[in-house]
């Protein structure tokens, strides 16, 4: 196609852009005066009711999570927390053949940290993550005979069976024979090495190991062998139900890991005649990947305790709670129903205006005069459709999911901002799409929980097991698995400036 035949169109276009431009000049400042101020994003309004509080939850389902907790955790605010632990062990190998004249000679439980190692000169380095304290603890194994049962028998075995925070009186009430007792347990980034220099060496990354009681596992495991116990997992799962990890500190303080019970195990160390008559040396490892479930024991100090039963979910609260898997903030948005058709009034009238939504916003600020501040404070925080159990719209949108789990979804659910002295400042929540679903397409208005968060990506819920007020019955499973805590600024806080609001940047239609 010659040029002389694209010019008219050219014009036509650039006419089009022209007119286009000046139109959206003429929108952008169309009630600036009158109900916001102008900004690059639009016109702020920011007047909306806006109601928050918090509330505390009763117990939460522990089991089928991506992490677990184990160890004593002292949060300045919200007190003591104390991460067991029981975990369901599975073969590794049906019916494993020991060889002639077996004899144990260690058996160690392994439980890895979340690390990264840097090899330099073949010397390896590692930085450990997930780790909250700093200070001793005591930790004791035992057998567990409690049964652990992959679905529900009062759902007729038609659901995954739920355990929760709160069932460690049900598991400690059967505990069989202790396999190990150590004190003063303190985790550092120091790997293992074993057979260094040698065909068979074996690094290991930081974690917890300990020395189990070989009597037992000889008794349990190599005696065993050819017998049914042994045979496949079923059984051996109904005859070796699991170990119960406690933790305890003599103090307030402790040490608490985050950890993946997929790559922890209990290795067997053990030795048999060989074909040419030397002994040989072997492992068998059972794997702690079967069913796991933590429970927490909770001290939160009685003045806060007493603050949490005692909510104002009329008019909302001076400060947000937020801990993770426990407590949570609820958001509520755009005030009262008065007439009683599903919709409160203030929301009837940003609908009536058919603004085009350009950004939502909920800053939540830090309570710095009553949070410590520093590395303790939670990087995240989510929020969420408590009505349904879901996220909001603006998560699925968010192009950031790729990142890593610190960094993803930051333009739906903003990182902690820090200040020059690295404390946390505010959380950013940018809910755009959510607002202009309620404004524009008449989406229903749910309530908002807000928590704690350890892996923005985890998309999966918990189950609450008396749902709370109001309507809470589940939670984000990226919750359950933090340890850590924040205090927000509430919508009734007596500082203006930093008092939770609902900012809208919107444009009028001309």
């Amino acid at each position: 196609m010659k040029i002389k035949n694209l010019l008219p169109k050219l014009g036509a276009i650039l006419f089009i852009i022209i007119a286009m431009a000046s139109c959206q000049e003429d929108i952008s400042t169309i009630g600036s005066e009158i109900l916001g101020e102008e900004t690059p994003n639009g016109i702020l309004f920011d007047q909306s009711t806006v109601i928050a509080y918090s509330k505390k939850l009763n117990s939460v389902q522990t089991n089928r999570l991506p992490a677990y907790q184990l160890g004593v955790y002292n949060d300045a605010v919200f007190g003591k927390t104390t991460a067991n632990l029981l975990s369901q062990l599975t073969l590794s190998q049906n019916a494993p053949t020991f060889g002639e004249n077996a004899s144990l000679d260690s058996v160690y439980i392994y439980i890895p940290y979340f690390s990264t190692g840097t090899t330099v000169d073949s010397e390896t380095t590692y930085v450990n993550d997930s780790i909250f304290g700093n200070s001793e603890i005591n930790i004791r194994v035992s057998r567990s005979n409690y049964f652990l049962r992959d679905l529900d028998p009062n759902s007729n075995f038609e659901q995954a069976q739920k355990y929760y925070s709160d069932d460690a009186s049900l598991f400690e009430a059967n505990l069989g024979e202790e396999l190990a007792y150590i004190e003063d347990f303190k985790p550092n980034s120091n790997g293992y090495i074993f057979n260094e220099g040698t065909d068979d060496e074996v690094i290991l990354g930081p974690g917890l190991r300990i020395k189990l009681d070989s009597t037992f596992f000889a008794e349990n495991i190599l005696a065993k062998e050819g017998m049914p116990e042994l045979s496949n997992n079923n059984n051996f799962i109904n005859f070796l139900r699991g170990i119960y990890v406690e933790t305890s500190s003599p103090t307030d303080d402790g040490s608490l890991f985050l950890f993946n019970p997929a790559n922890a195990n209990i290795t067997l160390y053990y030795s048999s005649d060989g074909d040419d008559g030397e002994r040989e040396s072997d492992t068998f490892v059972l794997n702690l990947g079967g069913i796991n479930v933590n429970t927490f024991e909770r001290e939160i100090p009685a003045e806060l305790n007493s603050t949490l039963e005692n909510q104002d979910v009329i008019n909302g609260e001076e400060n947000i709670y937020l801990r993770g898997g426990d407590v949570l903030g609820i958001v509520e948005l755009f005030g009262e129903d008065l007439d009683g058709n599903g919709v409160p009034e203030e929301l009837e009238m940003l609908r009536e205006k058919q603004w085009l939504i350009n950004e939502a916003n909920l800053i939540f600020y830090v309570n710095q005069d009553v949070v410590a501040g520093g590395s303790t404070e939670p990087e995240r925080i989510v929020i969420y459709d408590i009505n349904n159990s879901n996220v909001l719209a603006d998560y699925t949108l968010d192009y950031t999911n790729g990142l890593a789990p610190v960094n993803a979804l930051n333009i739906h659910l903003g990182r902690l901002d820090r200040g020059n002295d690295e404390n946390g400042d505010f959380y950013k929540i940018r809910i755009t799409n959510h607002i202009s679903n309620l404004i524009n397409r008449d989406s229903t208005n749910v309530k908002l929980g807000v928590m704690v968060s350890q892996n923005v990506l985890a998309q999966t819920t918990q189950g609450v097991r008396i749902p709370t007020s109001p309507g809470v019955k589940d939670v984000p499973t990226s919750a359950v698995i933090s340890p850590e805590g924040t205090v927000l600024y509430g919508n009734a806080s007596a500082n203006l400036e930093k008092r939770l609001k609902l900012q809208i940047y919107y444009t009028e239609p001309n």
